[in-house]
């Protein structure tokens, strides 16, 4: 099952994360919210990461 998120406003995000290489062979994981349920779909949120709102109602992953 993904991970939602219900904003203020009403409206659903799903959690996804996607994975890149780096120019110096490092991987670099990022995280982003999107209203549909596409490939990197997450079951849940990181360890050390919480879910936060911004003012115009758009969920943010923030660090503990």
């Amino acid at each position: 099952m993904a991970f939602s998120y219900k904003n203020s406003k009403g409206v659903t995000y799903f959690l996804h994360a996607t994975t890149r290489d780096l120019k110096s062979g490092k991987k670099q994981t990022l995280y982003f919210f999107a209203k549909t349920q596409k490939a990197g779909v997450l079951d849940k949120v990181p360890d050390g990461y919480v879910v936060g709102e911004s003012t115009s109602g758009l969920p943010i992953l923030k660090k503990k």
